[in-house]
């Protein structure tokens, strides 16, 4: 395992880290975790080099927690790192903070957190986190030992990340990132401008919940079979990230043996700049592929905005591209709900027309929001 320091906390973490969203479970139930293949499965890849166990309040159904605490037994507590969550959707009081981390300590069934992070920060979520006095807790959480180190993970728009990141002494921060997300939420421009003040990059979602290596369209994999280099589409993916420097950490949604196996031996030769000039080419290509699988001209330009019925235009035709793109409609339907509120859906528009008016690609607006209705909605 190749470790790299965690920005300027001087903490040396394996490049590859645990993501406990996606643990094996019973029968396909979300809530019921399988610990006869989780357990060991988590133990062998800490045996492995793996240092750094990513896991929050609501993953499956708050059985994650219970389960890296039962994992890290015997031993292994003192090989890791846990990285665990405040969930902001859930805080109404400043005492809310204190329940909900207290319940975490008692489900991972130690003493200290490592690293406690912020959960998927937004514009809605941080006014109100902040004007509840968070940063206030993290300071309190830290000087008394229940918390070591701070952070937050990132789901809004660039401008909003900057701002966190100059609100506050952060030790990391964990946006999304991959082969195809480059300018998405915090995107290059945000993980740059974290690693030059010193915050800890950790990056989620490298394979975009699988969609990336399980549904390759067929253009995308000509380019990687005529590469002259000959990787998997995992290899590419993880390799994209773990060339870059300013990337100190990628987690990884590992189920199975297979998928752990494969990512342990991709992590061995992951270092800074490790892809030459021809494989970065093969990237650029990739790129291109994707976005020309593209449905809608949509350029997020936001001059449709604000709709007076308070649909999110630009969000909606984000979720039907990523639909088109990725040969995948579950995780965009899955981000349609989560990301987007109730009167934000396609389903609000009044088919009123003023943003026809104004979209500078001429965007059927009103048809195309009838397609996302039809597409996420039955």
């Amino acid at each position: 395992m190749l470790y790299r320091k965690l920005g300027s906390t001087g903490e040396k973490v394996s490049i590859l880290g645990f993501g406990c969203m996606r643990l094996p479970v019973v029968n396909g139930q979300y809530d019921k975790v399988d610990v006869d293949i989780a357990i060991p499965l988590i133990r062998k890849a800490i045996d492995n080099g793996v240092n750094y166990f990513d896991t929050a309040y609501p993953y499956h159904n708050g059985h994650s927690e219970t389960v890296i605490g039962e994992s890290l037994k015997e031993g292994y507590r003192e090989k890791v790192f846990i990285v665990d969550k405040l969930p902001s959707w859930l805080i109404q009081k400043r005492t809310d903070m204190d329940q909900y981390l207290q319940e975490q300590l008692d489900r991972l069934q130690t003493k200290q957190i490592d690293f406690y992070l912020l959960h998927s920060v937004k514009e809605d979520y941080w006014t109100k986190l902040e004007s509840l006095g968070v940063l206030e807790f993290l300071d309190d959480a830290v000087n008394d030992g229940r918390i070591k180190y701070t952070g937050f993970s990132f789901h809004g728009e660039l401008e909003l990340f900057f701002d966190v990141i100059d609100s506050y002494n952060w030790d990391i921060c964990q946006v999304q990132y991959n082969i195809v997300d480059e300018s998405y939420q915090a995107g290059k421009e945000g993980i740059r401008y974290a690693s030059n003040q010193g915050v800890g990059v950790v990056i989620m979602e490298p394979l975009r919940g699988g969609t990336l290596v399980k549904t390759v369209p067929p253009e995308v994999q000509k380019i990687y079979d005529e590469a002259y280099t000959k990787k998997s589409p995992v290899e590419w993916a993880l390799k994209y990230l773990w060339d870059q420097k300013e990337i100190d950490l990628v987690l990884s949604g590992m189920n199975s043996y297979e998928d752990l196996d494969e990512n342990l031996k991709i992590a061995e030769k992951s270092f800074p700049n490790i892809l030459d000039p021809e494989e970065k080419e093969v990237v650029r290509e990739v790129k291109a592929a994707y976005r020309d699988r593209k449905q809608i001209d949509c350029t997020q330009c936001g001059y449709c905005m604000p709709c007076s019925s308070g649909v999110d235009i630009p969000g909606n035709f984000q979720q039907l591209n990523h639909a088109y793109m990725f040969q995948d409609i579950e995780n965009p339907k899955m981000n349609y709900y989560m990301l987007l509120k109730e009167s934000e859906r396609a389903s609000s528009c009044t088919e009123c027309g003023d943003c026809e008016k104004i979209c500078p690609q001429m965007i059927p607006i009103q048809k195309t929001l009838k397609k996302v209705r039809e597409t996420f909605e039955n």
